[in-house]
């Protein structure tokens, strides 16, 4: 693929310097990195520094939590199990047999009672988010009916994931915890750990070493810091919301510590364009020559598989825990209102995103800054 032009290349390095200029108002760092087909890097910057609190420079081997960047790599590896026939797609007896958690919960009406579900919830409706799954820091609803202990969807244990559906299987749309039910129905039919798995699946057959749900003592030593930002818009440091993963310090905290597949990943920017570049290049690494996924795969992964909510990301997200995250009226806006659709774990949308993969122009770029957890 074609280099960027050098203006594009001295544009994009001063627009990342200034949004990190000022480390307590603006984005303390930032990595962005885009991109081609062929699995070259076109740009790969970073700027600012590691942490509010921090006096390190933000630099391209940075770690960082992706968060629900995450889902995109469940997705991969439950398509894996899918091509070698140990998932199926729509197949609510297999998904409910290997998560028996599933068959006796009930969803929680708006005026907070209960009904039983009428169907079976399948491995295709959790990589949508259409099981009827939602977080707790989203929804007022789930909040509520986790109290007075609360729900802690990034504990690290499971039975956080275990709650209500907030509508029928099939029936509506909501961010959750689906994609964290998919790897654990992964790792039921693999009998292994989620993060084993893709290590031995994904991670390795593309090089790549920095990736972890549980970061090494190297990977922590280059750990961006996460940061509050208060209501004048100040930043401070915070804990890191993933503590008990970030903070494992041995083998034996590791194997109790549960893999989130919704967001479990610890990763360096550049390594998870490795992944990306499988996407946009039909699920073969341009550069190592590993098939991760058949092209037919990836035509389904982008593929619309929600066509009948084509308004999903319409409709208003509230900041249920503000200490966690601001209300979100939109999800990406674009003019005229096309619809909307949804692949296996991503959104397909023309709008500006912060990581977004363009299979006809077979470019991906990627933001991460120093992670805010508001």
């Amino acid at each position: 693929m074609a280099p960027l032009t050098e203006q594009t290349v001295n544009t994009l390095r001063s627009t990342v310097d200034a949004a990190c200029y000022d480390h307590s108002k603006g984005i303390p760092g930032a990595t962005v990195v885009v991109v081609g087909k062929d699995g070259e890097e076109l740009f790969a910057h970073a700027s600012g520094r590691r942490g509010v609190s921090s006096a390190e420079g933000m630099t391209l081997d940075s770690v960082y939590w992706i968060a629900s960047c995450t889902k995109m790599i469940t997705g991969v590896a439950c398509m894996q199990a899918v091509e070698k026939g140990l998932l199926r797609l729509d197949d609510g007896d297999q998904l409910e047999g290997l998560c028996p958690e599933l068959k006796t919960l009930q969803v929680l009406r708006e005026d907070r009672t209960f009904e039983e579900k009428k169907r079976q919830i399948t491995l295709r409706m959790l990589l949508t988010h259409t099981a009827g799954f939602g977080y707790s820091f989203f929804n007022v609803r789930l909040r509520d009916w986790g109290l007075p202990a609360g729900i802690d969807e990034f504990s690290g244990r499971l039975e956080d994931m275990i709650s209500p559906l907030l509508f029928q299987p099939g029936e509506g749309w909501e961010y959750g915890v689906g994609i964290d039910w998919a790897g654990i129905a992964l790792e039921r039919v693999t009998g292994e750990k989620l993060n084993d798995y893709m290590k031995k699946n994904i991670l390795e057959p593309l090089g790549i070493k920095n990736m972890s749900m549980i970061p090494t003592q190297e990977m922590k030593s280059k750990m961006a810091y996460m940061n509050h930002r208060e209501n004048d818009g100040t930043l401070r440091p915070r804990d890191h919301l993933a503590r008990l993963q970030a903070a494992v310090s041995s083998k034996e905290e590791a194997q109790r510590c549960f893999n989130s597949g919704g967001g479990g990943m610890f990763a360096q920017p550049r390594e998870y364009c490795k992944i990306l570049a499988v996407l946009l290049n039909d699920g073969k690494c341009p550069k190592t020559g590993a098939e991760i996924l058949k092209p037919s795969t990836i035509t389904e992964m982008f593929t619309n598989q929600i066509p009948d909510f084509p308004n999903f990301g319409r409709q208003p997200i509230p900041a249920a825990k503000p200490d966690l995250t601001n209300p979100v009226g939109e999800l990406y806006p674009l003019p005229g209102n096309p619809p909307q659709g949804w692949g296996l774990t991503f959104m397909i949308s023309g709008g500006v995103l912060k990581l977004w993969a363009d299979i006809e122009t077979e470019v991906y770029a990627g933001l991460d800054a120093a992670n805010s957890g508001k």
